[in-house]
Formats: C-alpha cells, sequence, structure tokens
C-alpha cells in the first residue's frame, strides 16, 4: 500500500514538474482565423508581450525622443496614424502611409514593398531610418542599458539581463502578434448566426465575390500576402514603383503588398500613398478600373457597379470589423 502511494506521488510531481515546464499557450485566435504561428526562435511568453508593448510605445527608442512604434500605429486609429503619409522625428515626411499592425501574425514579408522578411525584421527597421525614428541600433542598446528599470523585464522575457538589438526586435515582434482582430459580424454569420450581418453586407459579399475582389483580398485575412499593380500614384512626378524597388522584377513595377480588409473602415486613408480617403473612393476607383499602366493588374478592371451595389460593398467590408486589437492601450508609466 505504501509503495502504491509514494508511486502516485512520484507521478504527481513529475507532471507538475513538466506543466511548469511546458511554455505558455499563446492566446486563442479569434474566430474566424486560423491559429497563428509563431517561430522557433521566438516563441510566445507573456513576459516577452509585456516588454514587447512598453518597448512600442516607449519613444525613448528615437534620436530625440519624440517618435515610438506608435506614433505611427496608434491603437485609436486601428494601429495606423490616420494620416496620408507618416510623419517622423523633427516633422520629417515620409513617403508612404503607416499600414495598420493589426493581424500581422497572419502576414508573411513586411512594409509595403515587402523588404523585411520577417515581423521581427520589420518591428526595428524604422530605428534606423533617418526619417522615422532617427537612431542607430548601437544608441538604442546604449539607451536601454541605461535605464535600470528595463533589465528585470529583459530577464523575465529572455532569462537573463541581457539588451540587444535582436531582443528588442524579438520582443515588440512578440507584442504585435498579439495586436488581432476577428470575431466580426461577417465570421458570426459564416459561423451560422445568420442575422450577424445586415442584409446590406450580405448583398454586399456577393458584389465582393462578382467583382472578383476576393482575387487579392482572400483567405481568412483577407489577404493574398502578394503585390498587385493598381494603378495608385503611378502618374505621380516621381512615382514609387513599389516592390520593384526591391526585386528589380519587371514582373512586380509598380506593385505594393495587398493590404489585408479586416478592421479596413478603421484605417483611412488608403493606399501606399494615402491618396483615398474613404471606403467609397476606394469602391469607386476599382469600378473604373484603376489607373492604366504596363503593368496593371489583370483583375483591375472597370466593373460599373450601380449605386445600390457600391453601398452594399461599402457595407459588407465595415461588416470585417471585429474585436481585439480595441482593448490595447498605451502604458500608464515606463521604466526608469
Amino acid at each position: 500500500m505504501k509503495k502504491k502511494i509514494l508511486a502516485a506521488a512520484g507521478t504527481s510531481v513529475l507532471a507538475a514538474l513538466v506543466f511548469a515546464a511546458a511554455p505558455p499557450a499563446p492566446p486563442r485566435a479569434p474566430l474566424g482565423l486560423p491559429t497563428a504561428s509563431w517561430p522557433a526562435d521566438n516563441p510566445y511568453s507573456p513576459e516577452k508581450v509585456a516588454l514587447g508593448k512598453i518597448l512600442y510605445f516607449d519613444k525613448r527608442l528615437s534620436a530625440d525622443d519624440t517618435v515610438s512604434c506608435a506614433t505611427c500605429h496608434d491603437p485609436k486609429s486601428g494601429f495606423t496614424d490616420g494620416a496620408a503619409v507618416s510623419t517622423g522625428i523633427r516633422g520629417q515626411k515620409g513617403g508612404r502611409s503607416a499600414p495598420t499592425v493589426i493581424n500581422r501574425a497572419w502576414s508573411l514579408n513586411q512594409f509595403w514593398d515587402g523588404r523585411a522578411s520577417s515581423l521581427e525584421a520589420q518591428a526595428i527597421g524604422p530605428i534606423a531610418n533617418p526619417i522615422e525614428m532617427g537612431n542607430s541600433y548601437p544608441a538604442v542598446v546604449a539607451r536601454l542599458n541605461s535605464i535600470e528599470g528595463y533589465k528585470p523585464l529583459f530577464k523575465a522575457a529572455f532569462g537573463d539581463e541581457t539588451i540587444d538589438i535582436t531582443r528588442v526586435a524579438k520582443a515588440i515582434a512578440t507584442f504585435e502578434r498579439t495586436v488581432v482582430s476577428g470575431d466580426s459580424p461577417y465570421d458570426r454569420w459564416k459561423a451560422g448566426q445568420t442575422k450577424a450581418m445586415s442584409p446590406a453586407a450580405i448583398r454586399g459579399l456577393h458584389v465582393f465575390q462578382k467583382a472578383e475582389c476576393d482575387a487579392c483580398h482572400e483567405g481568412a485575412n483577407f489577404t493574398s500576402n502578394m503585390y498587385s499593380n493598381i494603378g495608385v500614384g503611378i502618374a505621380a512626378k516621381e512615382t514609387d514603383l513599389g516592390r520593384y524597388g526591391i526585386t528589380k522584377d519587371d514582373a512586380e513595377w509598380g506593385a505594393f503588398k495587398t493590404p489585408t480588409l479586416r478592421d479596413i473602415e478603421h484605417t483611412a486613408p488608403y493606399m501606399h500613398d494615402g491618396s483615398l480617403k474613404t471606403l467609397e473612393e476606394v469602391v469607386d476607383y476599382y469600378d473604373k478600373g484603376g489607373t492604366p499602366n504596363k503593368n496593371l493588374d489583370r483583375h483591375v478592371k472597370a466593373r460599373k457597379l450601380g449605386a445600390e451595389e457600391k453601398a452594399d460593398l461599402v457595407a459588407f467590408l465595415r461588416a470585417l470589423s471585429g474585436k481585439g486589437w480595441q482593448d490595447i492601450t498605451a502604458p500608464s508609466s515606463f521604466p526608469q
């Protein structure tokens, strides 16, 4: 009898040790989205999310303490900045609109031109950009090392107090992967809640499919993660050639990454140059067939939709607004 009790106790202790050693499970994906993949070299942990969130909002990562990641990707503006182009240190203007951080966990290459191969690479790109945060990686690491309050946070997230740019990238990227949107009226309607979407939005879904919007805005996150030339900005005095500037591939001349349509109503203005202010303007732009050029995507062509069809399409786009990201707010204080 004594041996049986000891054996049972030993099993219990072993189970407890295994449970304690198991990595914490990431948050569940919201309704409508698949389970997100986490990099093998940067697994989820709540401590890393907590550190990444503080770094994301900390303006001390910029050269003059005026710009943080949240300056251009603000929760109050759907994790964008609501501007046609973003403003960096010393009031400098960038050349492109800030894309939303929402649902980056399901994205592939980052930035409008896909120049960053991972969210980790994207997370620190603006730090060293002279127009955005205007800093250098060594200067940022030195600054963070000078702030005693950061050391226990890095230790909690990574196991020791070492601060380097790779850990900064991993922490910010881990936080960004928790900025999600799902459980929208569309998701609930698709799950069988027949009244979750309005009749106009349901009609708009049919227009969305009829007009081949889903050729590029496909799948659970409503993006192919690929690049298309839709003619936006092609007639500008200094044309932004998008993906071509990275790959030099003629097939990607004037092409930009297809953004997610999740929470699109909250991320105006639209397009890589912020040139379209409303969803109605976006629908009109596509309906006319974009701006003709030598590499216009074959799916971009005049549709001649009626006024009601356009209104229904906008209603459907608004039905893609979900839940999750609205709960994220800036920290009340920062490490000292």
